[in-house]
């Protein structure tokens, strides 16, 4: 399960030195050049990072379970592979591991994890417990407050995504975003992703 983590933190690294670039555009222009989309463009990439990280443990961890070596959970005992699949590993029993991952990947690759909801519930297809009160626990904070401000980022990362972050009550305007909201969302993630990896891994 490693991979998984070393894998966020090289991405949320990239979020960063994205965060150094533009500071490095604002320090050498005026305030006629707009730098604010490298900001937008971090609050997109930082929600991408969770969203691929739920997917690799998850993977992970299924796969772990396929192979003897973590117990299984009620929603992996429902996960459902077509009959063709079941069939490939039947006849491939020596491949079965390297079919049933392929099948996780087709499954899943349509979903993102980015709401508390559905990060909780692809985390509860290889661990069995509450998730956000955990991760609340080891963070000082209630899976309330968590899941709460996770919504709000993931509210703002849809707005930059899908409506070029435009006010509707002001035609042609942004929505404002500051280096210091953005750093602390970055933050905020990275605390999330390494308290989820301390609690299931």
């Amino acid at each position: 399960m490693n991979n998984a983590i070393l894998n966020c933190r090289e991405n949320i690294s990239r979020v960063k030195e994205l965060g150094g670039l533009y500071e490095a555009v604002t320090s050498i222009t005026t305030n006629i050049i707009d730098a604010s989309d490298l900001l937008r463009a971090q609050v997109v990439m930082i929600v991408s990072a969770i969203d691929h990280y739920v997917h690799e443990i998850t993977r992970i961890g299924m796969l772990e379970i396929y192979n003897g070596n973590r117990p299984a959970t009620q929603a992996f005992q429902r996960f459902q592979i077509s009959t063709n699949v079941l069939q490939s590993m039947i006849s491939s029993s020596h491949n079965s591991s390297s079919i049933f991952e392929d099948e996780i990947r087709t499954r899943h690759s349509y979903l993102s994890f980015q709401h508390p909801d559905k990060i909780a519930e692809a985390i509860r297809l290889f661990y069995p417990d509450p998730l956000w009160p955990a991760v609340g626990q080891r963070l000082g904070t209630t899976a309330t407050n968590i899941k709460t401000r996770l919504r709000l980022i993931v509210d703002r990362r849809n707005k930059i995504a899908h409506e070029a972050d435009m006010d509707p009550s002001y035609p042609g305007v942004r929505w404002p975003i500051s280096k210091q909201d953005v750093n602390n969302t970055i933050t905020f993630i990275e605390e999330i992703c390494e308290a989820i990896h301390a609690v299931v891994a």
